[in-house]
């Protein structure tokens, strides 16, 4: 098994717990695992503004290990919601990171 293997069992776990907690119908419970991102993306905002000492009434509140953990709970919140869109997300996702590498730094070299 590979670490991708493992990382998505491990998304499959997490999704399988949220969905033992929640009792809106699927669309709903899919709507709001994607907003929940928008969340998540606010909370690496104000890591940075944290880290930065950017909000005169705060100072410095986070560091930048924040930061990354942040931008990790952004990563796993977002690998969660395509796994509620498909049961074929590391597929998905790895057919799409293939397109987006192909288009920016070219296929990789034999």
């Amino acid at each position: 098994m590979t670490d991708t293997d493992n990382t998505w069992d491990t998304i499959d776990r997490l999704g399988a717990w949220i969905a033992s907690h929640h009792t809106l119908p699927h669309q709903q419970d899919v709507l709001l695992r994607v907003l929940k991102l928008s969340e998540e993306v606010g909370e690496v905002a104000e890591a940075v503004i944290g880290a930065t000492g950017q909000n005169p009434r705060k100072g410095v509140s986070h560091t930048w290990q924040d930061v990354e953990s942040e931008l990790c709970d952004v990563i796993i919140t977002a690998m969660v919601a395509l796994r509620t869109l498909t049961p074929d997300a590391a597929e998905v996702f790895a057919a799409h990171l293939r397109r987006v590498a192909d288009r920016s730094v070219g296929a990789p070299r034999d």
